[in-house]
């Protein structure tokens, strides 16, 4: 069993202004997952730099109101909205709401940056 705790967790500061906590990844886990699992923080206004991942990923929103853009569709999420978005799909998610915004990103398999691109 592998038990990660929020309060010992560190913050990491992403590219576009989030802040990451990795709960679980493959190099942080005793039981060999395959994907990983962090939350991230977005303040209000702020948003993803647009970007494409070979893996899949599950966007789950903790906190908050956001606009997902995949493949150039905007959708409205808010708190305890979940969204599946296929590999290789361009996205970004904007914080719409007037506080933070934290969500769950759970990607599989799991998140390597030589996976992820970043896009204008």
């Amino acid at each position: 069993m592998s038990v990660q705790r929020n309060s010992e967790i560190k913050s990491i500061q992403g590219n576009e202004g989030t802040k990451i906590k990795q709960y679980f990844h493959p190099h942080n886990t005793l039981n060999g997952i395959n994907y990983s699992i962090a939350q991230f923080t977005l303040g209000s206004g702020m948003q993803s730099k647009p970007h494409k991942l070979k893996s899949s990923e599950i966007y789950y929103i903790l906190e908050g109101s956001a606009v997902l853009t995949v493949d150039e569709e905007p959708h409205k999420i808010e708190k305890d909205d979940s969204v599946y978005v296929s590999p290789n799909s361009k996205q970004f998610i904007k914080n719409v709401g007037s506080g933070d915004l934290r969500f769950l990103c759970i990607v599989e398999p799991a998140w390597k940056a030589e996976n992820e691109v970043l896009l204008e």
